[in-house]
């Protein structure tokens, strides 16, 4: 199977999650919005000055020069945040950058076109209705739609809504996400280091990314190479968890033992040995409509499945097609020999239009030069990539 099918099928497999929850404005960066909203008010909810100046009416001025200055009563003064009814539409209003212009004013003249005045204002440039004026909703008219529902919540957007006077939005929950890692050889960072262990890389790494995305873990341990102890690990995280992540156990040696407990938990395989490497022996299934996503026990292995099959499905789960893998078009910048058998997902660094190769070293245990590279280069299979091909590249989430 091709990686494009094994996408496809992942995504049929999959609804987006119904459950919503009212998020603080302050804390919605990097949620997902999960209804359209439409703009309460206007903004700015009165026509406003851009400068410090006069507000006039553009007729009044229309011939004023240097050397003929128009002569105008000023009448009043605004500064920002005052406000004054039925004022007399005559002469000029002082004004400053941010306060309302009286109804009937159609322009404002810079002050530095004018001479100062407090009582009288001489006025030297005419200027055009509308110039230095913010009018009614010139940014944001009521019940225009301001943010789509599945749109990922950004910095601007929150100015924006903010500025419409929204205090809280409704988002997707975020998706729960279980972390199992299998291996009697793990330890966690922290505890002292015994014989013939080693650290657990795959998880702490895992955690991250799925923080990262914006969602939550609520459970992450390590796990025995053992049949009950794995089977019970996953009924008990298919309780409240969306996605189970499983590290470990998929190939075919005696304590690969994954397929063997999905298959006791008949849970539904969706695929696994897709025409890809590394990880080829991935595992994808549900249980519960829960999803499984069995990963390879070797760090880029894991890691490397995990962006392709994990950002898909929160992309659907959260109704964001935005989260999905980013795949760019790049230049090769440094050649890659190798003939593989099977197209292979290398480790890369993409800028400015090239991709290049920090590391001769593809194994699927390192992961040290893994800090170098921001996406992966798709290599074919059967095919040596020389310099300055074309190639296809998948970013890395960061």
């Amino acid at each position: 199977m091709e990686l494009e099918e094994a996408v496809s099928i992942l995504k049929n497999a999959l609804a987006p999650l119904t459950e919503t929850e009212l998020c603080p404005l302050t804390q919605a960066h990097g949620r997902i919005a999960a209804s359209d909203l439409y703009a309460p008010i206007n903004v700015p909810p009165f026509a406003k000055s851009a400068m410090d100046g006069y507000a006039v009416r553009a007729a009044d001025v229309a011939g004023a020069s240097g050397e003929t200055p128009v002569e105008l009563k000023v009448t009043g003064q605004l500064f920002a945040g005052d406000w004054q009814e039925n004022a007399p539409v005559e002469g000029a209003v002082r004004v400053m950058t941010g306060s309302p212009i009286p109804e009937g004013f159609d322009a404002v003249v810079m002050q530095e076109d004018t001479d100062y005045g407090e009582k009288k204002v001489l006025i030297y440039s005419p200027v055009r209705a509308g110039q230095n004026y913010c009018a009614l909703g010139e940014d944001i008219k009521k019940d225009s739609l301001v943010l789509k529902a599945g749109t990922k919540i950004g910095r601007a957007h929150i100015g924006l809504l903010a500025s419409l006077g929204i205090a809280e939005i409704e988002v997707r929950r975020k998706v729960k996400v279980a972390i199992i890692t299998t291996g009697c050889e793990l330890l966690e960072a922290g505890k002292a280091l015994a014989p013939g262990k080693i650290y657990s890389s795959i998880a702490p790494m895992l955690s991250s990314a799925v923080l990262l995305a914006g969602q939550t873990v609520i459970e992450n341990h390590i796990v025995s190479d053992d049949e009950k102890a794995i089977s019970s690990a996953i009924k008990n995280a298919a309780n409240t968890a969306d996605i189970i992540i499983t590290t470990g156990g998929v190939s075919v040696g005696k304590k690969d033992l994954l397929p063997a407990v999905l298959d006791s938990l008949t849970a539904k395989k969706l695929f696994s040995h897709v025409k890809i490497q590394p990880g080829t022996p991935t595992l994808v299934s549900l249980l519960n409509k829960r999803l499984i996503l069995s990963l390879s026990g070797n760090p880029y292995a894991a890691l490397a499945n995990f962006d392709i099959y994990f950002y898909h499905a929160i992309a659907v789960l959260t109704g964001c097609p935005e989260l999905a893998p980013q795949t760019k078009d790049a230049v090769l910048k440094s050649p890659y020999e190798k003939i593989n058998k099977m197209r292979r997902l290398v480790r890369a660094r993409y800028q400015d239009g090239y991709v290049s190769l920090p590391s001769q070293n593809h194994a699927s245990s390192v992961i040290s030069n893994l800090t170098e590279c921001n996406c992966y280069l798709d290599a074919p299979a059967t095919r040596r990539l020389s310099l300055n091909d074309k190639v296809r590249i998948i970013m890395i989430p960061e």
